[in-house]
């Protein structure tokens, strides 16, 4: 089981870099952030630009993957999202992951002055952003004409240093969404009901089974394996609380290990944060029970 850690852009820089060289140091596999110009309980504080962060993040470190949980596109064109991504992927000697969702509701839908899409619109857009950064990042797309980008005489150079292209992880709940996953994605992220409706421990495990279950008969039915992908599941949307102790961690882990889960993903605990705010040094002693 791999793990890792999202921190929130909102620190100084001495502070993320000094957090992310110590997660380096204590073994974790990958570091993430979220992709807002704003951010719900921080929009009054200082929120980083998040591909200017990365690329902070991948000159400071030497071993840890970095990632974005996920990239925005109700603010990104894929064709800037792409070349961003790759550029940071040789900034980073080949450590970059595409982190890529159907976008939300709120000020990021509407801050550039679009109209706000529909949830079914959202993951045409995703179908459609996903497929055309695929090719873009894998050098074989120029032009495009879709129902919501336009693409015209693109260039693909450099290409990234992973081959044939940086890893895509899409967040997916939903059946549609998970249909973009089983075409086009590396990795598969979801925190459990989309909805918010059951958020209960049982619940979760019960709707993230299912939800493999789709994504796996989706993949067959494209000729693709289960294993060919890795499963990401984002801690700290539930009611689960596995940061109470590294017993907790360790049980909670095995239990998604079970569940088909490669990789675990936590948000850093903040003292200042009102629901991420366990005691810091539970970093640490998760580190010590499973990454030692």
């Amino acid at each position: 089981m791999r793990i890792g850690v999202l921190l929130l852009p909102t620190d100084p820089w001495p502070e993320t870099v000094a957090f992310v060289q110590r997660l380096e140091r204590l073994g974790y596999h990958h570091v993430w952030t979220y992709d807002h110009l704003s951010w719900q309980r921080y929009a009054d504080r200082p929120w980083h630009a998040t591909y200017p962060w990365l690329a902070g993040v991948a000159a400071a470190t030497t071993r840890i993957r970095i990632g974005t949980m996920v990239s925005n596109l109700n603010i990104r064109h894929p064709l800037a999202l792409a070349k961003d991504a790759a550029t940071i992927d040789h900034i980073s000697a080949g450590r970059m992951t595409v982190g890529l969702g159907a976008a939300g509701t709120g000020y990021d839908a509407t801050v550039l002055g679009q109209g706000q899409l529909t949830a079914g619109q959202r993951v045409d857009r995703l179908r459609e952003a996903a497929a055309l950064i695929d090719g873009l990042l894998r050098g074989q797309i120029r032009d495009h004409s879709g129902e919501y980008y336009q693409v015209n005489g693109a260039q693909g150079m450099p290409q990234c240093v992973q081959r044939p292209r940086l890893p895509l992880a899409i967040a997916a709940g939903g059946d549609r969404a998970l249909r973009v996953v089983a075409a086009f994605g590396d990795a598969w992220i979801t925190y459990g009901d989309t909805t918010k409706t059951d958020l209960s421990i049982e619940g979760t495990e019960r709707i993230v089974a299912s939800q493999r279950d789709r994504l796996d008969s989706h993949m067959s039915s494209l000729g693709r394996t289960p294993s060919e992908i890795d499963r990401i599941y984002l801690i700290g949307n539930t009611e689960a609380r596995p940061l109470s102790s590294a017993d907790a961690f360790q049980d909670f882990a095995g239990r998604y290990a079970e569940l088909g889960f490669t990789d675990l993903v936590f948000h850093m605990p903040r003292t200042d944060d009102p629901v991420w705010n366990e005691p810091v040094e539970i970093v640490e002693l998760v580190a010590e029970a499973m990454l030692g």
